[in-house]
């Protein structure tokens, strides 16, 4: 029997590292530098000038990059915020967590992406920011809201958990006057730390100084606390391991890119199968392979059986789920979670691994296609 494809292979990725890595972990061992360590200035210097912006500031993980970046923008109790319905819980987490409430908006049918005319449409007297998802690997189309908002006092909060490297007409996140974005790097990330950790993102210096400021107990001196703030600090070790990643994450991108234009190959010919979308430019990173297919569940099982390690992102849309429920109803994305499916995708994966993954897809979709 053929071995399993997993969806993410992280240990392909980790032997490639290992040594760099091993000898890093013995240098902040050897230092006893276990909070704020050198590796973490190192980092935060060489992923800011990776993503084409003047500052980062790393923090504990995703959610609390979400939730600093909004706070660092003025979002708090009493104030709204527009979130996609289709992404992960996090994105509205981190709104609930300022003291906000997320309002929800539908997303594109082709793409995914936030719906952008119904952001807009949604902006009210409340209305703090509107985070756009960059979901999957490619950027929203935030220019779109940058004019739409013109004038106005709502801001921009980019969530950029998926996008890493990602650009969209030459600009990156947080990229630009008053612009801000937050990341994950959340072990199956393009760039995945080895458990959680996330970064704000921006040019403006005065924005990371206050991220900075809340994320280390409200004050930058040493029991000096000018805000509350809370304890999100990325740590020393994972700096060591996000830097050899770092290293190695161009090279890594195309490989993903690569094989999402072979999965397009593959795909093209097979009957009921919708591929991704991108949008007109944007680079994408491919953090996730996602196909639109009928009576998904029981072609994921199919696949399973198959040794096909597939996932769904995501199975619930966050109006249904208990802790954001709503009586609103939001079709394209109600839709999108009933069928989407998302395929193997890593930088380690073969050519051979998806004509495996290609060939089983279709044996599933003609199980279960049903007769006219």
């Amino acid at each position: 029997m053929n071995p399993r494809i997993p969806l993410v292979d992280l240990a392909a990725a980790h032997a490639e590292i290992a040594e760099e890595v091993a000898a890093g972990f013995a240098e902040v061992l050897a230092a006893t530098a276990f909070v704020g360590g050198p590796a973490v200035g190192a980092f935060e210097r060489e992923f800011a000038a990776f993503g084409g912006v003047a500052h980062c500031v790393g923090v504990a993980n995703g959610t609390d990059a979400v939730e600093l970046a909004l706070r660092a923008v003025g979002v708090g109790p009493g104030d709204e915020v527009i979130v996609p319905v289709n992404t992960f819980a996090a994105t509205a987490e981190a709104v609930a967590r300022t003291g906000a409430a997320p309002v929800f908006v539908d997303c594109d049918r082709d793409t995914c992406l936030i719906d952008v005319p119904a952001a807009l449409a949604a902006i009210r007297p409340a209305t703090k920011a509107v985070i756009p998802v960059h979901l999957y690997g490619q950027l929203a189309p935030v220019e779109e809201l940058q004019a739409g908002l013109a004038g106005s006092a709502v801001r921009i909060v980019e969530d950029a958990a998926q996008c890493q490297g990602a650009t969209r007409k030459d600009r990156t996140p947080g990229s630009g006057p008053g612009a801000i974005a937050a990341t994950s790097f959340y072990p199956g990330k393009n760039l995945g730390a080895y458990g959680d950790a996330g970064a704000v993102l921006t040019d403006d210096e005065e924005l990371a100084r206050t991220v900075r400021t809340l994320a280390s107990h409200g004050g930058l001196v040493k029991y000096a606390h000018d805000i509350v703030g809370v304890n999100s600090r990325l740590d020393t070790l994972q700096a060591v391991v996000l830097r050899a990643k770092l290293r190695r994450l161009p090279e890594w991108n195309a490989a993903r890119r690569a094989a999402a234009a072979y999965y397009d190959k593959l795909l093209a010919d097979v009957e009921d199968v919708t591929t991704p979308t991108v949008l007109p430019g944007n680079e994408h990173v491919w953090h996730l392979y996602t196909v639109q297919v009928p009576a998904r569940d029981a072609v994921l099982a199919d696949l399973e059986a198959e040794g096909v390690g597939a996932g769904i992102h995501y199975p619930v849309p966050l109006h249904r789920t208990g802790a954001f429920a709503t009586a609103a109803s939001f079709p394209v994305a109600e839709h999108i979670a009933a069928h989407t499916l998302s395929l193997p995708l890593h930088p380690h994966l073969t050519r051979d691994q998806q004509e495996r993954v290609a060939a089983a897809l279709a044996r599933a979709l003609s199980a279960h296609r049903r007769p006219l």
